[in-house]
């Protein structure tokens, strides 16, 4: 199913190179590593100060993207799921994303002690690939260690699916990132399910709709989900990551 951004490529509009200015990596401690705010908490306990130290050693960060439009009217809607999730991240990891850096706000900091970049790119998501191919190209960062998260229509809603590579599947986002990685597919990428317009209701309409409260509670346990995933990820590695998002869970016990 082909899967249309609702925002013409044109609307990024023209932007000259912006200055760089190199900024340290902060290290946190293994508690605040482990400490999410009150939504996540609970699930993410087990990661301890061992854990966090079994991640040491100098490396090339990695770097999240999260896919999105940038500007109050998008805030909230289906279509901007990947700038949350990078939210979540920065939110629960003490980050701070207040940098504009190659057409994207950008926040620097480590998970455990490996160094992390979170970015949302601030070009319309037609455009995302501009801000992408910057920052990989800059940076020098392997693809296999740039995680692209965005929303995706053919999953069920609030559905986690990770994979280490494919194509855009109609994703215009993912469109303009493939092609600014000279069409490599071969980076990973977390999918997060809006589900599908209902009705009369078309696919552009669908995706820049805000959620309701009840939707949005179910979003905040997906991220909480995604959080683990990325924590698992960095420490534990990329196959244990995507073991635990694509897992289905154990079919809840019948009472009788």
């Amino acid at each position: 199913m082909r899967f249309l951004s609702g925002i013409p490529a044109s609307a990024s509009g023209a932007s000259t190179r912006l200055a760089f200015p190199r900024i340290s990596f902060g290290r946190l401690s293994p508690r605040r590593m482990a400490a999410t705010g009150p939504a996540c908490s609970a699930a993410d306990a087990s990661y301890s100060s061992s854990a966090a130290a079994a991640a040491g050693g100098d490396q090339k960060p990695w770097l999240f993207v999260g896919l999105g439009n940038p500007g109050r009217m998008y805030k909230g809607t289906r279509h901007n799921v990947g700038f949350e999730m990078i939210d979540a991240i920065a939110e629960a990891e003490g980050i701070s994303i207040s940098n504009r850096q190659f057409k994207a706000m950008v926040g620097k900091g480590l998970i455990g002690d490996v160094p992390v970049m979170l970015a949302k790119p601030q070009t319309f998501m037609n455009a995302s690939g501009e801000s992408v191919g910057m920052l990989v190209s800059y940076f020098k960062i392997p693809l296999n260690q740039v995680v692209v998260i965005y929303d995706d229509l053919d999953l069920p809603f609030a559905k986690l699916h990770l994979l280490p590579k494919g194509g855009h599947g109609g994703h215009n986002g993912m469109r303009s990132v493939i092609h600014h990685f000279k069409n490599t597919r071969d980076f990973p990428r977390l999918r997060i399910g809006i589900g599908r317009p209902t009705g009369m209701l078309g696919a552009i309409n669908f995706v820049l709709r805000s959620f309701s409260q009840q939707e949005q509670e179910e979003l905040n346990s997906t991220f909480c989900k995604g959080l683990q995933a990325v924590r698992i990820m960095l420490l534990e590695g990329f196959n244990k990551s995507a073991t635990f998002v694509n897992t289905p869970p154990p079919a809840e016990m019948l009472i009788k």
